[in-house]
């Protein structure tokens, strides 16, 4: 309550603080930059250089193609600036907000766009890392747990060694923890944590935005570490048809399709069709189980999109269907049940419909109402042996959302109400485990920035949970700029969720160990704190770029997943201290025309108390996370990007795994015996070469074939009682080699 107190009351001082300035703040100018589709519609340009004509004084246009800059008194003339695209200049004289529509330099004969493939959105508070469709092309990319693969930030593994699950950890934490949104509207959640990164084909990605840290009060309450929004290839798109075709030395085929229409001047449409499958049974390591499971994926998007000068309209349907087949090498479904073989088996069914309207006003583009509401339903079934596990949801989301300024564009506010009902029912056994939520909730964010060189975002969300009360949400972000060059973002918040722990510790499941709830789960409350520093410079004739961050995530209240006893896994609530330090330090660096190469350090402790079964309370190292990881990334591009070279080298550090010989059980966990994986270095690789048409690519993953030794304990007797899959900390496959083809026409 004291922490609550004291944040409420810096709002208050910030709040009447920054109003007090606005008597004497000066003028500024704001805008929106758009490019002209070959559908002749406008689309917003991120990244555009937009400065004074004889100035240092300069900014650069968000993800929404929108500036802001202070107006100068040295200049009227405001120049824009866009690789691929002709400079424009613009005389501003007693204007304050304007559009501007770029045209594309063809002097080439066609447009060739260059930038870096990741961006620090720098208007943005939040540390917010833009994963552009130039970096997702570094790699195969075949679905979004494999579009992270550069990224310095996310580590991604398999959950276990048996279901093909995937997850990923973000500041030290499991995803989980990280607010997963399509389109800003919470998709990846719940049930979908176990496949969800699965679900989203690479080729229907057009970005992927990175936020660290407390995210936005808009999008709602679960952001604890940071947020994640998929943004998909729209209607509109300048591409009418993407075909990508895939495969790889295990079997594995993919057929990706993306079509777009443009119908009329208000209508456009888009299918986006996904059809993968693996049907060869691989077993590299010789411990006859499966190394990765058979599967059968078929997923489509059917998306509309209406828009005239006063409304804007989307909607659309989305569906899923996979299958997937693992367990021992001889294991057919004829044997399920039987002790003949060990099989694993999963069908989901999901299906999703949603819709967006906004309302827009022409002459004054700072101001809109939008309605977004979301239904999915998702139903899965699956087996672990002779466990069954079957688990559906429900889930009707809504959010109302207000913009407008108060005065001028120096004050920014948002406003809305959401609500979230979601209806769960798991049977795992023969227990049946039932929960319904209904999450009625109000929020309000304000916004100050004052000249481009402070920009504050203060906002907070009551929400009222039929089962918990009520939840506050406060959260603070601040982002300076000390000169041109040099940025600095701190940050302060509180996430609350309720964790779903068969679902997210589902690889877990795949071994005899006894699933024993001690207690009723209460919900996972955290702050999370963080601060970092961005800066450009020149050196050696080189253009750099230096991003260093630290975050700090304190649980009151966490699901604690207790591994350490080999027969059995245990879920008690935090009984003493959880926190989570994450430092990271990174350069990007242009030594050369299209030459990128890109260093990163990371470092995390991670701690959490454990003992609850025996009455102890002692802190130790949590499981499955590298302290050190490494990464670096070089990419190359020949003239007009015929030919482009990627390499990414990782370095995994130590990582604490369970203590669990052969009939070992220990009583206390004052004396425990703590166990590290040992580190291991990963490398991927990439060349791709364009043609006018089409573009064909041929790489690697885990280049130098390191595999993790025995990574299922006893998998000669799986129906033992020391069996156990979900202890993976490094690759299981070994070398995997990849090629495809990518096909795009432009209308």
């Amino acid at each position: 309550m004291n922490t609550i107190k004291k944040i409420s009351f810096s709002f208050f001082i910030l709040y009447f603080s920054f109003f007090a300035f606005h008597s004497i703040q000066a003028q500024r100018v704001t805008g929106t930059i758009y490019e002209r589709t070959e559908a002749k519609k406008k689309a917003a340009l991120i990244g555009v250089n937009v400065f004074w004509l004889g100035t240092t004084t300069a900014t650069q246009t968000d993800t929404l193609g929108r500036f802001s800059i202070a107006r100068s008194a040295k200049s009227n003339k405001l120049v824009l600036s866009f690789v691929g695209y002709r400079t424009d200049t613009v005389n501003v004289n007693t204007e304050t907000n304007f559009e501007v529509v770029m045209r594309p330099d063809r002097q080439l004969g066609e447009v060739i766009i260059r930038g870096t493939s990741t961006q620090i959105d720098r208007l943005n508070p939040i540390l917010t890392e833009i994963i552009t469709t130039k970096a997702l092309a570094k790699a195969a990319c075949c679905n979004l747990s494999e579009s992270f693969e550069t990224n310095a930030s996310i580590s991604v593994s398999y959950a276990d060694a048996v279901t093909g699950a995937k997850q990923i950890q973000l500041l030290g934490l499991s995803g989980t923890y990280v607010q997963m949104n399509v389109e800003n509207i919470p998709t990846l959640r719940g049930l979908a944590t176990t496949f969800g990164l699965n679900y989203i084909p690479g080729t229907w990605i057009q970005s992927i935005d990175i936020g660290k840290g407390a995210g936005s009060v808009v999008n709602g309450y679960e952001s604890m570490t940071g947020q994640i929004n998929v943004e998909l290839q729209k209607p509109d798109s300048r591409e009418k048809l993407y075909f990508n075709a895939y495969t790889n030395n295990f079997g594995r085929v993919e057929g990706n399709l993306n079509l777009a229409s443009q119908i009329n001047k208000r209508w456009s449409s888009a299918l986006l069709l996904h059809g993968s499958t693996l049907q060869n049974r691989v077993d590299n390591n010789g411990d006859k189980f499966l190394d990765l499971p058979l599967y059968s994926q078929l997923n489509a998007v059917n998306r509309w999109k209406y828009q005239t000068d006063k409304v804007m309209v989307q909607f659309g349907i989305k569906a899923l269907y996979e299958n997937r087949l693992g367990g021992q090498n001889d294991f057919t479904t004829a044997l399920r049940g039987t002790a003949q073989a060990y099989g694993f088996g999963n069908v989901t069914n999901r299906y999703e419909a949603f819709s967006k309207i906004a309302r827009l006003y022409q002459n004054k583009p700072y101001k809109g109402l939008a309605l977004i509401v979301n239904g999915t339903q998702h139903d899965q079934k699956s087996y672990f042996g002779f466990t069954n596990y079957n688990g559906t949801q429900n889930t009707l989301y809504g959010n109302l959302i207000y913009q407008s300024i108060i005065d001028n564009t120096n004050h920014q506010f948002k406003a809305g109400a959401s609500f979230m009902i979601d209806d769960f029912q798991e049977r795992y056994k023969d227990s049946l485990l039932t929960r319904h939520e209904v999450v009625p909730g109000v929020f309000g964010e304000y916004t100050f920035n004052y000249l481009d060189k402070l920009v504050l975002v203060a906002g907070a969300r009551a929400d009222v949970h039929n089962l918990f009360g009520a939840i506050f949400t406060p959260r603070l972000h601040l982002k300076y700029q000390l000169d041109d060059k040099t940025s600095i973002r701190l940050s302060a918040g509180r996430g609350f969720r309720v964790a779903n722990p068969l679902a997210e510790y589902y690889g877990n499941l795949v071994s005899s160990r006894t699933v024993i709830f001690k207690e009723k789960i209460n919900p996972e409350i955290a702050w999370n704190y963080g601060a970092s520093l961005n800066h450009t410079f020149h050196w050696l004739g080189w253009h750099w770029d230096l991003l260093l961050d630290y975050y700090k995530t304190q649980f009151q209240n966490q699901l604690v997943a207790d591994f350490d006893h080999p027969q059995i896994i245990y879920f008690y609530n935090l009984n003493g201290q959880s926190f989570a330090n994450s430092l990271q330090a990174e350069v990007n660096v242009v030594p050369a025309k299209r030459l990128e190469l890109k260093l990163a350090y990371r470092f995390f402790d991670v701690q959490q108390s454990v003992g609850k079964p025996f009455n102890e309370s002692v802190l130790v190292q949590k499981m499955m996370i590298a302290r050190d990881r490494v990464l670096f990334n070089v990419g190359y591009a020949m003239p007009y990007d015929k030919w482009k070279f990627d390499l990414t080298l990782q370095w995994n550090g130590p990582r604490r795994i369970p203590y669990a010989p052969a009939g070992y059980v220990h009583t206390s966990y004052e004396n425990m015996t703590i166990a590290m994986a040992p580190a291991f270095v990963n490398v991927n690789a990439q060349v791709s070469r364009a043609f006018p048409k089409f573009e064909v690519y041929i790489g690697g993953e885990n280049l130098t074939g390191f595999r993790q030794d025995n990574p299922i304990l006893s998998a000669s007797d799986p129906f033992g009682r020391s069996f156990d899959a979900g202890q993976v900390w490094g690759p299981v496959t070994g070398r995997m080699i990849y090629t495809g083809i990518r096909v795009k026409i432009k209308e």
